[in-house]
Formats: C-alpha cells, sequence, structure tokens
C-alpha cells in the first residue's frame, strides 16, 4: 500500500482517496480534495494559503529545520546485522526523541511568548481608546466638572 502525498497541500492521500490530475506532458498531480484540486487549477500558490504545510513551513509555524529529523530519512542500503550496532541505534533513538523533544517544546514556548507580547500590546491599545467604558461613573463626572 503506497500512501502518496497531495501535491498541493502534502496531506496523505491513500490508495482509493482523492484525485489525479494528469497534465498533457504525462505529469501526475494527486489531491487530496476537490479543495486542493480547485486551489491547483486556479494556479494558487500554496505558500500563501494559510492551511497548507507549505505555508506553515515558510512562516516558521513548524519546527522544519531541525537536524533530528534528519534520521528520520529512509536509507535503502542494506546493513549487515551487527548486534551492537542495534543497541547503539537504540539507545542513538532515544536521544533523538529527547532532543526533539526538547527542541519542539522550546519551538511551542517561544511562539506562545511573542503571542502573549501581541495580545499584550492590543489589550493595552484597548484600554487606551476605551477608557470611558473602563472608568467608574463618578470618575467621569469629577473629570467633565474639571473642564
Amino acid at each position: 500500500m503506497r500512501v502518496e502525498k497531495c501535491y498541493f497541500c502534502s496531506a496523505p492521500v491513500y490508495p482509493g482517496h482523492g484525485t489525479v490530475f494528469v497534465r498533457n506532458d504525462s505529469k501526475q498531480f494527486r489531491f487530496c480534495t476537490a479543495k486542493c484540486n480547485k486551489m491547483f487549477k486556479k494556479k494558487k500558490n500554496p505558500r500563501k494559503i494559510r492551511w497548507t504545510k507549505a505555508y506553515r513551513k515558510a512562516h516558521g509555524k513548524e519546527l522544519t529545520c531541525d537536524a533530528s529529523l534528519e534520521f528520520e530519512k529512509r536509507r535503502n542500503e542494506p546493513v549487515k546485522y551487527d548486534r551492537k550496532l542495534m543497541q547503539d541505534t537504540v539507545k542513538a533513538v532515544k536521544k533523538i526523541s529527547a532532543i526533539r523533544q526538547k527542541r519542539e517544546a522550546h519551538h511551542i514556548l517561544s511562539r506562545l511568548a511573542v503571542s502573549k507580547e501581541v495580545q499584550k500590546r492590543a489589550d493595552l491599545w484597548e484600554v487606551d481608546t476605551n477608557l470611558k467604558i473602563v472608568q467608574a461613573p463618578a470618575v467621569q463626572d469629577e473629570r467633565l466638572k474639571n473642564f
């Protein structure tokens, strides 16, 4: 069973699902949904559409340039079985997964810190612009009398 990737959004396309568009030069484009197919035919750029994988990678929303992701790539080289090599590989996999979890947590925390700062600025702006709503009516009456 071969799981293909959607040409537009990079979602998995399982056998029997999705559609295939074949261009005149015999290039095949697989799409997971009609939405992806329509966007492709409208010549939309996936890097500008917010819900695609390409957008998330291009705008730093996902941890994509991490060295620990390189270990997951399949290598099609036959390796002679060696007990020591297997033990070392298992140890390395545990270390790599721990490093990856740590980096993902740091990535998420750094993105949350930025959003907190943005939210704080937005809140301060709203308080400044709508100060009349926040103040008590008695304080507003005193300010009117002083003018």
